[in-house]
């Protein structure tokens, strides 16, 4: 979709989401083990004897310097149970505000670790939770989304979901 930016007055196009249908998790999963799993577009639970593993789908906001433009990630975060139980049970109500601590479930490229904590904040009235990092987890990737990435490095995420090799 073509528009207008208020920030520079140039055409520009929207950026396409860098999307992940369900958490790193889920992807490793046996055929055995995925009997116990439950995937929807929103939520995931994976079901051991002893344990239940909790995702949600959240949105993350990248700032990319030298644009007027951010680039957005759909992805998952992992909660406690009664934190998920408590989103699941508001899942529907507009009014539902809160935050929650979680852990970041997906392997983003050019980033070794995948488990980063997380402040996950839910308001039902813009849609899914929007996640932050924890500003005191020493990583390159905490670094980089509290001061943004470079125009190039924005567009070379956006190419590889597009042109994968």
């Amino acid at each position: 979709m073509k528009y207008i930016c208020e920030c520079c007055g140039e055409e520009k196009e929207d950026w396409p989401a860098i999307a992940y249908n369900a958490p790193l998790f889920y992807h490793q999963l046996s055929e055995e083990e995925l009997k116990n799993a439950e995937l929807t577009s929103d939520l995931c639970t994976v079901q051991y004897s002893e344990h239940i593993h909790y995702f949600i789908r959240a949105v993350m906001v990248q700032e990319v310097a030298e644009s007027c433009q951010d680039l957005e990630y759909g992805i998952w975060v992992s909660l406690s149970e009664k934190s998920f139980n408590e989103y699941v049970e508001n899942y529907d109500n507009e009014e539902f505000e809160t935050g929650y601590f979680g852990w970041l479930s997906n392997f983003l490229p050019d980033y070794i670790e995948e488990h980063i904590p997380m402040n996950v904040i839910v308001n039902n009235k813009v849609g899914r939770p929007f996640i932050y990092p924890h500003q005191d987890f020493d990583h390159p990737f905490v670094h980089d989304f509290y001061n943004g990435i470079t125009l190039g490095e924005a567009e070379k995420r956006i190419n590889r979901i597009l042109k994968p090799e």
